[in-house]
């Protein structure tokens, strides 16, 4: 896939940026890289009026994340691909999109991994949301972490040293929005990833809200917590057990009795999460992990931690994983990224 739209090439000696595809081929030691043809022009370039570079980008948003390494961008984009949400995010080649409910409007962002950096493209209804998605960005693929005490901390355990030497790289995935996480969390109880993902497409399908410009095959957000609690039945093909778990918890995510946010106290929020109907250990784990950033979040009843202490050799049994997992303190959600690569 074509880097032309994530980067633009500048060559110092002539003052020219390009896009990555151009014809023409400077040393390589003469080229700089901007992450946009706006950020060449304010270094003094002028467009390449062979490739023209301006156009490359198509009204979009360029912005190149940095992060301290290591980091695995790639096996991060494909657990959200791996998961997408049919109208709402895609995996495309090297290429994860998904769309994003915003405070003065929607958009879409694309993501995918270059030298050092995240390649973050937006197409916004609104200028003002930048930083905003920006943020959520930085959220859903753990930018901020610092990955050396995590990997110092896990690599004093004898099971996760040779994990952590092998993917130092492993990071936790946060999400795009808490509350669709939650509901997407009880959409999945029971359900490959594959089935969770067609139950969320056809609540997409019938009350989500349509972009006024769609990008690739994403063409809606996630439907409000309000618009969930009030669905009908048609729009959710499950049994009516977890129906109600779904309302339930769509219901007091709109009304505010429950809010999800990482600045949140953990606790209580999980606490209340048990509290709603169909929600069990795993589902709350799950939520915290992803919603709340909580770092220390495991799910001991995983089938996929059970694969994974399965191969190794050990028992596995939810309250063996538990009793195990006491040595990753307090980075237990990233001892469950190394398990989960193991059981895959």
């Amino acid at each position: 896939m074509s880097l032309d739209g994530w980067l633009t090439q500048g060559v110092v000696t002539t003052k020219i940026y390009c896009r990555p595809s151009c014809p023409a081929r400077p040393k390589p030691e003469n080229v700089r890289v901007f992450e946009s043809p706006a950020a060449a022009r304010a270094a003094g370039m002028c467009a390449c009026k062979r490739c023209r570079p301006d156009d490359a980008a198509g009204g979009a948003v360029v912005r190149h994340l940095d992060y301290k390494a290591p980091l695995d961008a790639e096996a991060l984009l494909a657990f959200f691909g791996a998961r997408a949400v049919p109208g709402v995010e895609e995996l495309d080649g090297a290429v994860f999109r998904r769309s994003l409910r915003l405070r003065h409007g929607f958009g879409v962002v694309e993501l995918r991994s270059l030298v050092g950096r995240i390649g973050t493209r937006l197409w916004l209804d609104d200028a003002r949301d930048e930083d905003a998605a920006l943020a959520r960005v930085r959220a859903m693929l753990d930018l901020d972490a610092d990955p050396d005490p995590v990997c110092d901390a896990l690599g004093r355990d004898a099971l996760m040293r040779p994990l952590v030497t092998a993917a130092p790289g492993r990071r936790v995935p946060g999400c795009a929005d808490p509350d669709e996480i939650a509901i997407r969390a009880v959409f999945g109880q029971q359900v490959s990833l594959a089935g969770a993902a067609t139950l969320a497409g056809l609540l997409v399908a019938s009350y989500g809200e349509p972009l006024a410009n769609p990008v690739g095959s994403v063409t809606h957000v996630f439907p409000t917590a309000d618009a969930i609690a009030g669905a009908a039945d048609g729009a959710m093909a499950m049994p009516a057990s977890r129906r109600r778990a779904i309302r339930a918890l769509a219901a007091a995510l709109a009304s505010g009795d429950l809010v999800l946010a990482p600045d949140a106290d953990r606790r209580a929020t999980e606490d209340r999460l048990l509290a709603l109907p169909g929600i069990g250990p795993w589902t709350a784990s799950y939520i915290a992990m992803r919603a709340l950033r909580d770092n220390d979040a495991f799910l001991a009843s995983d089938l996929g931690v059970r694969h994974a202490f399965d191969r190794l050799g050990l028992e596995s049994s939810p309250a063996a994983a538990e009793r195990r997992s006491q040595s990753w303190r307090p980075y237990r959600a990233y001892a469950l990224q190394h398990l989960w690569g193991v059981a895959s």
